[in-house]
């Protein structure tokens, strides 16, 4: 979790009113991105972790060419093309 959602999360004294400001400046968070926090939008870091770059047959796919062209065996395009096909389907 963020900071500026832990902020938004934490419990404040009842002497301290509940506003961006007031959380902004007792969390150290700039009131912009408690605002947008609040209202639904996520953290660059939440986003990058939500999108998956790869399955996890195309990384192992990608260990075992690595693995094989550690053993000193090169791998052929045509190999790794029907590889690829067959996991795919």
């Amino acid at each position: 979790m963020d900071r500026a959602s832990q902020v938004l999360a934490q419990c404040l004294p009842p002497d301290i009113p509940r506003t961006y400001a007031a959380l902004s400046e007792r969390g150290n968070v700039p009131i912009s991105t408690l605002h947008h926090r609040n209202h639904g939008r996520r953290s660059k870091e939440e986003l990058a972790r939500s999108r998956q770059y790869l399955t996890l047959e195309e990384k192992a796919f990608v260990k075992f060419l690595f693995l094989m062209s550690s053993f000193g065996h090169p791998v052929r395009i045509k190999f790794i093309r029907s590889l690829a096909f067959s996991i795919a389907r």
